[in-house]
C-alpha cells in the first residue's frame, strides 16, 4: 500500500485493511499530541485512494476490516466518502465493516442524511476524541471544540445508526484540573453513552507544547497513585448502561475492562486495592503510545 508518512490507527483495527483517505489530521493542534505534527493536511485525490483498494484487492485474498485513515477521514465530501464505500463493497465484497476516524467539526457539518447514507453503505463506527469533560482543560489543550460540541457529535453518529468509540485521557487536567476533569468527562459519557469507551493515561512523546509546560513546571503531571483516584472518581461518577469500558492501553498504570455499569464497582475495586498498596502500578519503563 501507499503511505505518507507515519500512519495511527485505534488498537482495535490491528488486523484491519488501512487506507489514507486523508492525509494528518484536518486540526492538528492539540498541544498534548504528537501524531500528526510532520504532516501538511490535504485529501487524497480520489483516484489514487479507489486504486490502493484495487492495489489491495490483488494482494490480500480476504479483507474482512477496513479503517479510512488518517485522523479525520469523514471531513472529506459526502459523495467522496460514497464513492470510496460503494468502490469498497464492489471490490472487497466480503468486508464486514468500514470505520474512520471523525473530529467533531467533521460529524457536525455532515447532515443526518449524509451520515445514515454512509452507515448504509458500509461505515459502521467512527472513533471520536473525547479527551476530556472540562471546557477549561479543552481550552488549554485547544482542542478546537467545546464539550457540548462533542458530545452533540457523539450523538449524532449514534442517531445515525453507527457505533461510536469515544477517548478521554486520564491525567490531562494535571494537578490543578483533575476533578473537574474527572466529573466533567463522566457527565460526558453519561451523556453520549458511547458503545465503546477507551481511557488512555497522558504520557509525552516527541516534542509537545504540552511537554514544554511540564519542563518549565508550568503543568504537573498526575502520579500512578493520582491517576487512580481520578480514575476511581471517574467511574463513581458515570452513567452509561451497555458502554464496553476499557482502560488497558499501553499507556495505562492499571489494566481496567468491563461493561457498563454491570462492572463498574469491579472495576473500582482494583482501583482502590491499588490505592491501598494492594497492587502494583505499571512501571514507567514498560509505559508506550
Amino acid at each position: 500500500m501507499r503511505y505518507e508518512g507515519r500512519v495511527f490507527r485505534p488498537p482495535s483495527e490491528a488486523y484491519s485493511l488501512i487506507v489514507q483517505a486523508t492525509v494528518g489530521c484536518s486540526h492538528n493542534k492539540c498541544t498534548f499530541c504528537d501524531m500528526y505534527k510532520e504532516k501538511q493536511f490535504h485529501l487524497r485525490p480520489l483516484d489514487q485512494v479507489l486504486e490502493d483498494f484495487d492495489i489491495a484487492r490483488r494482494t490480500y485474498q480476504h479483507i474482512d476490516r477496513v479503517f479510512l485513515a488518517d485522523g479525520d477521514a469523514l471531513i472529506r465530501k459526502t459523495s467522496d466518502l460514497v464513492a470510496i464505500l460503494e468502490h469498497i463493497r464492489k471490490v472487497i465484497p466480503e468486508c464486514t465493516r468500514v470505520t474512520s476516524y471523525g473530529s467533531p467539526v467533521s460529524i457536525l457539518t455532515k447532515s443526518p442524511e449524509d451520515l445514515a447514507l454512509l452507515r448504509s453503505l458500509g461505515l459502521k463506527m467512527i472513533y471520536l476524541g473525547l479527551e476530556s469533560g472540562c471546557d477549561d482543560v479543552l481550552t488549554h489543550i485547544n482542542k478546537g471544540a467545546t464539550v457540548d460540541e462533542i458530545v452533540a457529535a457523539g450523538q449524532k453518529v449514534k442517531a445515525a445508526g453507527m457505533k461510536v468509540s469515544v477517548t478521554a485521557i486520564s491525567g490531562l487536567g494535571g494537578t490543578e484540573m483533575w476533578k473537574e476533569h474527572a466529573l466533567g468527562t463522566a457527565d460526558a459519557f453519561t451523556r453520549m453513552k458511547p458503545d465503546y469507551i477507551g481511557l488512555l493515561t497522558l504520557m509525552f512523546e516527541g516534542d509537545t507544547q504540552l511537554e514544554r509546560e511540564w519542563r518549565e513546571g508550568k503543568f504537573q503531571l498526575l502520579s500512578p497513585p493520582q491517576v487512580a483516584q481520578e480514575t476511581l472518581l471517574l467511574l463513581e461518577n458515570i452513567d452509561s448502561e451497555g458502554s464496553v469500558f476499557r482502560s488497558n492501553h499501553a499507556s495505562n498504570y492499571l489494566s481496567l475492562r468491563g461493561t457498563l455499569n454491570q462492572d463498574r464497582e469491579a472495576m473500582c475495586s482494583v482501583l482502590r486495592k491499588a490505592l491501598d498498596g494492594q497492587m502494583r502500578y505499571k512501571n514507567e519503563m514498560f509505559r508506550a503510545l
